[in-house]
């Protein structure tokens, strides 16, 4: 029986490891969502067209 507890005990401590690390991962995955989402779609929303801006001087012959 004692062996028994001690299983069940390993087990919800490797189900509670396992779900720390799932939340940590996906939380380290929000942030970069919402790094790469204020990079580049803030930018985009900002744009009238897609279209890169050119540059301000003339082109020399």
């Amino acid at each position: 029986m004692y062996e028994y507890e001690i299983q069940q005990f390993r087990t919800a401590e490797l189900i509670r490891r396992a779900d720390e690390a799932r939340l940590a991962r996906e939380v380290v995955r929000a942030r970069r969502a919402a790094r790469w989402e204020a990079r580049h779609g803030g930018a985009a929303a900002e744009s009238h067209t897609p279209r890169q801006r050119r540059h301000r001087s003339a082109r020399v012959a």
